[in-house]
């Protein structure tokens, strides 16, 4: 059977037969992570419109996987009204039959920033394992027994594990410290498992990879190993190569006219450069994988206000760690903060951080708390205003420190900041410290859900009510009013200010059906804004409450 043959059958096999397939695949393959191009170069606002516009394109690539899910896309979706992440994950499936799809997990921290239960975690991943073939799982501690949960049900739902190690530098960051972790992993959950390397701050030469591979290569040779990395310092495609050309399976990837700067190295420029080293591209679709940039090049400007205005490389995440897209963000969040001119001492103040810290991984959620403190420090004193996140970290609430831990007087400024009770830091450590277990009473927040909605909710609904109960509510309540908004394009989506009166709105859904919105009135109002429109010809009215300063410039 051919190489094409092989990669468009993946999704018949079984979870052991994918991992064999890998296994013994004769190259490298490819995932296209958009899931991690929308979060580090586009604040996670890419649209249903664009990927499933791309969808047949990707399709007929010969990707090994699809990342459309997991990381802060799920929150972001929900947040900011996009759309459904399970109705995301239905459209990609009925778009892309041949691919499997693919997600990123937090280990017990789920797709959030904070430890979740167990039954939680259970329930999550059993939801989203009917639509997610591929789970990439990691601990930014890399406190393996976090990823134990997670990864129990994603076999017993028949899926391919990914658990992953976070990858950092430093000295403690040796080649013996992650072959005791792959151990922790093999022992865990056996060797039908894909291990995943995570470079999530794009840190260490090529050869530094290409070491780290070896060594797993020789102590583990039957487990086949992923590569996931960043961009951000504009070495990354040396580092694939290196990492390829030491045994790597698998790496991601971006596509050429989309992402690329903070997110994953693109496709086509890494096949080019390992053609030169006799790596023939087997079962990838060169055509299609340059239609799909010709595709969603054209998409890149409706986006454009999400890109980050400090764009190009970044050699200094060598020293700040900062992961792919913290580092866009960090720019922007220190100019509002007035912070610009002051970037260096933050940076600076992150890297002394990061060290006193551990030198713990700066990837979700720890790169925002690394971020938070060392932002924090530069404007109040150090460690004057620790965050309770901060707080859970130093009581072990995520995991222990995989090193060392923070000097005594980092212990006592946190946690005896603002106690009413005069506990001092040791009691509080030993009284209050460690992961804490417990279970949640989903039954009792189905029925909060259900009050909350006033009609009865599914599973899924539930599932993200769970996760994120706030942003939950707000968006079901929000699709009840105004139907799937993931119809419009982001032309429309993203459009400021009023449509003219009079103007028509055509668009095509994913199954081709053609819609239109005319406009018939706008009537701006001191707090709120009516707009009556025929919607495929249905009259629709909608009275938008807005903020007073936004109506005063429409």
């Amino acid at each position: 059977m051919s190489t094409i043959n092989e990669l468009k059958r993946l999704r018949e096999l079984t979870a052991e037969e994918v991992v064999d397939f890998v296994r013994n695949f004769d190259g490298y393959l490819l995932t296209n992570n958009e899931r991690d191009v929308s979060q580090s170069d586009f604040k996670g606002r890419i649209l249903p419109w664009t990927t499933l516009k791309a969808a047949p394109y990707r399709d007929a690539v010969g990707y090994f996987a699809f990342e459309i899910s997991g990381g802060a896309t799920v929150h972001v979706d929900l947040m900011r009204k996009q759309v459904n992440p399970f109705e995301k994950l239905r459209l990609v499936r009925k778009a892309m039959p041949r691919t499997l799809i693919q997600t990123v997990c937090r280990g017990h921290n789920l797709f959030g920033y904070r430890p979740y239960p167990e039954n939680v975690i259970r329930l999550t991943v059993r939801e989203f394992a009917r639509y997610v073939d591929v789970w990439r799982v990691y601990d930014f501690l890399n406190h393996i027994p976090n990823l134990k949960v997670v990864g129990e049900e994603v076999i017993r739902a028949g899926r391919i594990l990914i658990p992953s190690l976070c990858f950092g530098t430093g000295p403690e960051h040796t080649d013996d410290f992650y072959l005791e972790k792959v151990q922790e992993i093999v022992d865990m959950f056996g060797k039908n498992i894909i291990l995943g390397i995570k470079n999530h701050s794009a840190l260490g030469s090529p050869e530094r990879i290409a070491a780290l591979v070896t060594a797993i290569r020789t102590s583990f040779p039957d487990i086949p190993i992923a590569y996931h990395a960043h961009n951000t310092d504009g070495n990354d495609l040396a580092r694939m190569v290196a990492a390829i050309r030491a045994g790597v399976k698998i790496v991601e990837v971006s596509d050429h006219g989309f992402g690329a700067w903070y997110s994953q190295a693109p496709a086509l420029s890494l096949i080019q450069i390992l053609e030169d080293y006799g790596y023939d591209p087997r079962g990838l679709n060169i055509d299609a994988i340059i239609r799909t940039s010709e595709v969603i090049r054209h998409e890149r400007r409706y986006y454009a206000r999400f890109e980050s205005p400090f764009r190009g490389v970044d050699p200094l995440v060598r020293a700040h760690k900062l992961t792919g897209g913290a580092v866009s963000m960090a720019y922007e969040q220190a100019e509002q903060l007035g912070l610009l001119p002051r970037i260096n001492e933050i940076f600076d103040e992150l890297a002394q951080v990061i060290r006193e810290l551990g030198n713990i991984w700066p990837v979700s959620p720890g790169s925002q708390i690394l971020w938070s403190t060392a932002v924090s420090n530069v404007l109040y004193g150090r460690y004057e205003q620790p965050s309770d996140d901060l707080k859970r970290l130093l009581l072990g609430g995520y995991g222990p420190f995989p090193f060392y831990d923070p000097p005594e007087w980092i212990y006592q400024k946190v946690l005896e900041f603002r106690r009413a009770d005069g506990k001092r830091w040791y009691d509080v450590l030993r009284t209050e410290g460690g992961i804490r277990k417990r279970q949640e009473d989903i039954e009792a927040r189905k029925a909060e859900l259900e009050r909350e909605l006033n009609r009865p909710v599914t599973e899924e609904e539930l599932v993200l009510y769970l996760l994120f109960p706030r942003d939950t509510v707000n968006f079901l309540k929000f699709v009840d009013q105004y139907g799937k908004v993931w119809l419009l394009p982001p032309d429309v989506w993203f459009h400021r200010g009023r449509f003219p009166d009079g103007a028509r709105i055509s668009f095509t859904d994913d199954a081709g059906k053609m819609h239109c919105i005319d406009i018939v009135s706008t009537q701006v109002f001191e707090s709120s804004v009516k707009t009556s429109c025929l919607v495929d010809y249905h009259f629709k009215t909608y009275t938008v409450p807005v903020d007073r300063r936004v109506t005063g410039r429409q």
